[in-house]
């Protein structure tokens, strides 16, 4: 069983238009935008990124904005729902505010024993608050929401699985133990995480498989402190069996990619550099930073991208 995992990293999503998405995570969720920045793969699109104050690993969800996606169609093989921590009693005031914002599809749960408010964002995204007690994680103070209820960072996530025991078995190897399970649901948990602890499966054996599109979760990633560490992870899912892909360098941390049996694209993240490595931490996602590679046509991509409002 694999030590070096230690909770999730971050979250990649596809969405439509790149200005309602920023709108939607600044504005009415209160994130910082720590990063705009490009698609390495397509750089005529951007990459954004939103967090706490400096995206600390397991705080951070990110998004590719294709202008003209399809939208995504929900089923199995997929990351279902984003679980965001928020302080204990915080959910009225999250409702009220939801709901004054015009945010869709807002519900309430009571699911292994916390409770969650549910709501959709603009390209039908799924996500929940969940009150979680004594996480001292320090939100995004300067933004929109009070420190009261200011979101904390993850607090997991959900896959959405035909059949479950594969991934199961492979989140054990990971480091994660079952801690629960009710219905169709279980529960699996990491030991001295980073406050983004958990994977809940929902084995839905009857459910066609998703179609990617705007919506849907692109790929979901696990944070490990360093490269040592990473190139660790890397081998032992390499000799047990998995399909795994070179070192990639992301700038802000190193990557590596493989696609799990439920059809789930799993990544292995670094904490380090971080995205302070080229701006400065108060000035976080603001000016459009580009790979390296693509520096030399900013100005062919800056006239592609339309522009997007703070």
């Amino acid at each position: 069983m694999l030590q070096q995992i230690k909770g999730l990293h971050h979250i990649t999503s596809m969405a439509g238009d790149a200005q309602k998405n920023s709108d939607f995570f600044t504005k009415t969720l209160g994130l910082r935008r720590v990063k705009k920045t490009v698609n390495f793969d397509a750089p005529d699109v951007y990459h954004l990124y939103y967090g706490d104050e400096v995206g600390t690993p397991g705080s951070v969800l990110t998004y590719f904005p294709f202008p003209h996606i399809a939208k995504g169609r929900p089923g199995t093989g997929e990351v279902g729902e984003t679980l965001f921590a928020v302080p204990k009693g915080s959910l009225p005031f999250w409702r009220e505010r939801l709901s004054a914002l015009n945010v869709g599809e807002i519900s309430e749960s009571d699911v292994f024993g916390e409770k969650r408010l549910h709501f959709v964002g603009p390209d039908h995204d799924a996500f929940a608050l969940v009150e979680v007690d004594n996480d001292d994680r320090a939100g995004w103070l300067k933004g929109s929401v009070a420190e009261a209820e200011a979101i904390r960072g993850f607090h997991g996530a959900s896959l959405r699985l035909r059949d479950s025991g594969a991934t199961s078995e492979l989140l054990g190897f990971m480091g994660y133990e079952k801690v629960d399970s009710k219905d169709d649901w279980s529960r699996y948990a990491i030991k001295d995480g980073n406050g983004a602890d958990f994977i809940d499966i929902q084995t839905l054996p009857s459910v066609d498989a998703a179609r990617q599109g705007a919506g849907s979760v692109h790929h979901i990633a696990f944070a490990v402190e360093d490269r040592a560490a990473q190139l660790e992870v890397r081998k032992a899912l390499m000799d047990t069996g998995y399909n795994v892909t070179p070192v990639i360098d992301r700038n802000y941390f190193w990557a590596i990619y493989f696609r799990t049996p439920g059809g789930v694209l799993f990544e292995i993240a670094t904490n380090e550099p971080g995205f302070d490595a080229d701006e400065d931490t108060a000035h976080l996602g603001e000016a459009l930073k580009l790979p390296p590679q693509y520096e030399s046509y900013r100005a062919k991509i800056e006239e592609i991208l339309t522009p997007i409002e703070d």
